[in-house]
């Protein structure tokens, strides 16, 4: 039953991370063309240009060529769904840095009692970010705040990290109870690794 069930939150959290992925690149690649536009814009602009080209130089800047318009808001939407997106799959691989300096010599009951605190303390963070983040997300619809630049409800920022935070608050609850079962048991339910020490 444990496995199944974790083979599912499993799944999930991967499928999120990889999503995450997929939204970080089309951000990266979105910053590229921002900064390359930026500095082809400020090329068409120099004096030179104009001097030697200023026809070329003013059809070129007319059909658009700059930065990304709204390009730091589109980050910041972007960057919070992501680091969202990727809590969940670090939870349940346990991809967390941990230093294990003093408890690498403690008893296995201990380390697990240990582990178990250490993942309520996850769950309960990550589900209070979750419950804030939706807050924020209600509130900024009651608002109807938009963005500077794009002028796009700023609530869909919002939505948009809601989702990937939520599931995470969920991983960790499954994380919490696995490790709760386990410090109970005595015994390994699953195997997720070392953690970011692998």
């Amino acid at each position: 039953m444990v496995q199944s069930v974790h083979r599912i939150v499993h799944g999930a959290a991967r499928l999120m991370a990889l999503l995450g992925g997929l939204v970080l690149v089309a951000v990266i690649l979105m910053v590229c063309v921002s900064i390359l536009g930026r500095t082809v814009s400020g090329l068409l602009h120099a004096p030179t240009v104009q001097a030697v080209a200023p026809q070329l130089a003013e059809w070129l800047l007319a059909l658009g060529i700059g930065p990304v318009r709204g390009d730091f808001e589109l980050v910041e939407a972007g960057m919070a769904f992501c680091v969202f997106a990727f809590l969940g799959w670090c939870q349940i691989t346990a991809g967390h840095a941990s230093v294990d300096l003093f408890t690498a010599r403690l008893p296995a009951r201990v380390r697990r009692a240990l582990a178990a605190v250490i993942e309520i303390t996850f769950a309960a963070a990550l589900v209070l970010i979750a419950v804030q983040l939706f807050d924020g997300m209600d509130t900024q619809m009651r608002r109807r705040s938009t963005t500077f630049l794009l002028q796009y409800p700023l609530w869909w920022n919002y939505a948009a990290a809601v989702v990937p935070a939520s599931l995470a608050a969920l991983v960790a609850i499954h994380m919490a109870l696995v490790r709760v079962a386990e410090a109970a048991t005595g015994r390994a339910l699953i195997d997720v690794g070392r953690g970011s020490d692998t």
